[in-house]
């Protein structure tokens, strides 16, 4: 009896070391414990070298080995089965999936676009902080505290003495080159500008700007429409129509708006161009000898020109989009469009 159970705990043991890894495998374990020649059968038969009185023990002890091989053999088997439908479900020769290809913005394609061609014309990039100071916001652009041209900029203040509030265009950016005093200065002012303004198909409290500033000696009026005639048949093409109406800003003098044709109604007429089938792009100018001043440049030597475009209105009408407001409502729809624009 004592050598039978000694065998059996033996024939635990070295089934629990066993590893089955494929059906291979499993169907030789089974015939090799669970067979009709088998380990279980073979010890099965020596119960009738066991003394009468300890039969009823080994029988339990058999009726246990048996359950044990079966239970093994069991697990083996439903193990197996799992990693077959794991590797079904699982095709690794398949392509993976596919993640969505991003784009840049359109704003920053068009921005990225409009930078491009004035480094062509030899701008240098110049940026500066959103928050700005009373003084290269206003002051030292010929707007002092009581000048009507304040009342152009609905403006967001952040602090009221001294004075601090979130820029309302990048003329703020020319302002610190121009204190720096090297000359000539030819640079383009790309960033983010705020006004309190209602939002609505045509207007934002937020936007992108782009200015450009050329300060040298014996600069024109001329220089400036060749550079803005470059600029527009560069980035809408050789055919578009264009022209300039007088107009007033304080920081130049004399002052233009520069209008093109209106890409989205051909001329017809439509929310954007207000039916009149053109679109003003940009205000420009001869810089205001008292700007010049004010950041202690000899006006009497130093003659500039100034511009500024909001970058939405050229996105707008490069890609005919009719609501500015798409542009911040980060719907994937209408982004995925300008994938092929980069």
């Amino acid at each position: 009896m004592q050598e039978l159970l000694q065998k059996l705990s033996i024939y635990k043991q070295e089934i629990d070391a066993e590893t089955i890894t494929s059906k291979e495998a499993l169907e030789h374990f089974r015939i090799k414990y669970l067979g009709t020649k088998g380990l279980l059968k073979n010890i099965m038969g020596e119960m009738k070298s066991v003394a009468p009185e300890n039969k009823k023990a080994a029988g339990q002890a058999l009726n246990e080995f048996k359950m044990f091989v079966e239970h093994k053999y069991e697990g083996f088997k439903n193990g197996l089965h799992k990693n077959e439908e794991t590797a079904s479900a699982l095709d690794l020769s398949l392509p993976g999936t596919p993640l969505p290809q991003g784009t840049r913005h359109p704003i920053s394609i068009v921005q990225n676009k409009i930078l491009s061609i004035f480094q062509r014309l030899g701008f240098a990039i110049a940026e500066g902080p959103e928050i700005e100071d009373d003084w290269h916001n206003f002051s030292a652009l010929n707007m002092p505290q009581n000048h009507p041209a304040r009342d152009m900029q609905d403006t967001f203040y952040i602090n009221e003495n001294p004075a601090w509030l979130l820029r309302t265009h990048t003329s703020s950016v020319q302002i610190r080159e121009m204190e720096k005093g090297n000359f000539p200065l030819r640079i383009i002012c790309p960033g983010r500008v705020y006004r309190n303004e209602t939002i609505s198909a045509r207007a934002h409290c937020f936007f992108n700007q782009v200015e450009g500033l050329y300060i040298a000696e014996n600069v024109s009026f001329a220089d400036l429409k060749q550079t803005l005639y470059f600029f527009v048949q560069e980035m809408f093409g050789k055919e578009i129509k264009i022209r300039f109406r007088p107009s007033y800003f304080p920081f130049t003098e004399p002052s233009a708006e520069m209008d093109i044709s209106c890409l989205i109604c051909k001329g017809a007429g439509c929310n954007v161009c207000k039916k009149t089938g053109w679109v003003e792009i940009l205000g420009c100018g001869m810089v205001n000898p008292n700007v010049l001043e004010n950041c202690n440049i000899d006006s009497n030597r130093y003659t500039g020109f100034a511009f500024g475009m909001g970058i939405e209105r050229i996105t707008m009408l490069k890609y005919q989009v009719k609501d500015l407001r798409l542009f911040s409502e980060n719907d994937v729809r209408f982004l995925d469009q300008f994938l092929s624009a980069v």
